[in-house]
Formats: structure tokens, sequence, C-alpha cells
């Protein structure tokens, strides 16, 4: 176990600074982005109307966001398991799910001011780097069952 850290030294310190630059995005949303809905989040929103949001600021806020949380996420997937496939399989899903989403966000925010909850959880996915827990298994599960 010992000669297997030693050997992948490299390997375990890029992705404890990809996961410090994670918690570093968490900590400095407020100074880095634009998004009126962290506070909203953050009280009873249930019967709360949304915020006034400049839109385009909204959406250049979560699309900085979403891009830095997708490439510090691909730059993991590509340091735990080096290959080239997997790296641009990941970047096809983050690009799909990342329109895909971005829709459905202004599809919420403009037609459906009940739709609190269906915004919590889209903005969740945008804001987050939630993927990243579902690829990593995945693509691990995929490659032991490769092997067999």
């Amino acid at each position: 176990m010992l000669n297997k850290i030693k050997e992948n030294k490299f390997k375990f310190l890029a992705a404890f600074l990809v996961v410090i630059s994670f918690a570093i995005i968490r900590a400095f949303e407020n100074q880095l982005f634009y998004d009126p809905f962290l506070e909203y989040f953050e009280n009873d929103f249930k019967k709360m109307p949304f915020p006034d949001v400049d839109t385009f600021k909204l959406f250049g806020g979560l699309l900085l966001r979403y891009l830095l949380n997708s490439g510090l996420s691909l730059a993991l997937i590509y340091v735990l398991f080096s290959d080239e496939d997997i790296l641009s399989f990941s970047l096809a899903l983050y690009s799909f799910f990342g329109i895909l989403l971005f829709v459905l966000f202004y599809i919420i925010l403009t037609f459906y001011p009940e739709g609190n909850w269906l915004l919590f959880y889209v903005r969740r996915f945008l804001i987050q780097p939630i993927f990243i827990l579902i690829f990593i298994p995945a693509f691990y599960y995929q490659l032991q069952n490769s092997k067999k």
C-alpha cells in the first residue's frame, strides 16, 4: 500500500490540488460570482417569489462557475484514470448536461415562477461539481468490469 502511494504521489498531489480548488471556489462564491439565489435559497424560499436578477450577469456567473467546476472535474478524471477516451467522453457529457441544465434553468426562471424546488435542484447541478461524484465511480466500475 505504501509503495503504491509512493509510486503515485503525483496523482495524489494533483487530485488533492483539484479538491482544494473546488473548496476555494465554494469558499469565495459570494465574491467571485453574481448569484442572488445564494441568499434566496438560504431563506424560507418555498413561498417567496424569485428575486430580481440581472439575467446577463446571472447566466455569466453561472457559466463561469460551471466551466471552472467542469474543467477541474475533467482534470481530476484525467489524473485518476489517465485515459483520453474517458476524458473526451466526460467532456461530451459535461457539454451535453451543461446545455441541458442552462436551458432548463432559463425555462424555469422565465416561465415557472412557482418552480422554486425545480430551480433549486437545476441550479445546484450548475454550481456544484456533483457530476464528478457520479462519473468517478462509474468509470472505475467500468474499468474494473472491462478487466474481467
